[in-house]
């Protein structure tokens, strides 16, 4: 990868490390839906302006039923079961569990785009699971209904995103990424919809969680999504994935600073096994026959 591909990895990373924050914060208020439904929807907003300036408008009217369907499996799915996770875990833990995206994006390839699911992928693929495996069970964490909802829409979560990646490659290769942005959006927030009347939040928000749906708006999404979008036309999908590499390091971090979130050796050691195994299962550590580590 070239070097302007990492930096926009790492401030990727960053910017989707401080959405579960931002989650964690707003959540428990405005509930799962109404908060990603703002977040869509202002993320979108926001996004349009610069589209119609740019007479990016007719790539839209185009493809509107791909960019729908990529709202809905990219955004508003995924987003609303990573929200409903933050209700109930800390934003270090549901990061992780996100974490495991790239893991299930190489099952996904073996069988959707036909990669071959060699011996280094299965052993990856086992490190990451056994990694999952620690992270949920390894201290005495009360196994309640709520506790395993949590857990099991975050995994979701990943597989969701793990579908949409390749979807994304396939059928959208060279619309621009602002038209994939914006239109994904938009249409995330049209999917949602129907949903508020039925879960209206009981409280209003505060100071603190409206200026946690903004930053998750328009820096975690808006902003965020383009720099995605780019980075899978750049360097394809599975490469883009890697980004959940380095998120839950700034989850973590911003969880333990802001809201004194603790990081257990449990979640270190989960989050090392499951890094390592997507490291593995996606080639990261493949080595050229000169010795030096490919760049593919």
């Amino acid at each position: 990868m070239r070097r302007l591909d990492i930096a926009e990895l790492l401030l990727l990373a960053a910017l989707w490390g401080g959405s579960f924050l931002a989650m964690r914060i707003a959540a428990p208020v405005l509930g799962p839906v109404w908060l990603i439904e703002f977040r869509v929807l202002l993320a979108g907003l926001a996004l349009l302006p610069i589209l119609v300036r740019l007479d990016l408008w007719h790539e839209v009217r185009r493809n509107w039923v791909l960019l729908f369907t990529v709202g809905c499996i990219n955004s508003a799915i995924p987003f609303s079961l990573l929200a409903f996770a933050s209700v109930s875990l800390p934003a270090g833990f549901t990061s992780i569990l996100n974490a495991t995206t790239p893991l299930f994006g190489v099952i996904v390839a073996s069988i959707w785009l036909r990669e071959k699911l060699t011996l280094t992928r299965v052993i990856g693929f086992v490190l990451g699971f056994v990694g999952v495996v620690i992270l949920v069970g390894w201290e005495a964490i009360t196994a309640t209904p709520a506790f395993v909802m949590a857990v099991v829409a975050g995994l979701s979560a990943a597989v969701m995103y793990s579908i949409a990646a390749p979807f994304i490659r396939q059928r959208l290769t060279g619309v621009p990424s602002l038209v994939v942005a914006t239109g994904s959006q938009l249409g995330a927030a049209l999917f949602l919809l129907p949903a508020l009347p039925f879960t209206i939040p009981q409280q209003l928000p505060t100071t603190g969680v409206v200026i946690a749906v903004l930053a998750l708006a328009w820096l975690s999404t808006a902003f965020a999504y383009i720099l995605y979008f780019r980075l899978i036309q750049n360097i394809g999908s599975t490469k883009a994935l890697t980004v959940t590499y380095l998120i839950p390091l700034f989850a973590m971090l911003s969880g333990a600073v802001v809201l004194e979130e603790a990081v257990t050796p449990a979640m270190m050691l989960g989050c090392g096994l499951i890094l390592l195994g997507t490291a593995i299962a996606n080639g990261l550590f493949k080595m050229k026959r000169v010795g030096k580590v490919s760049d593919d």
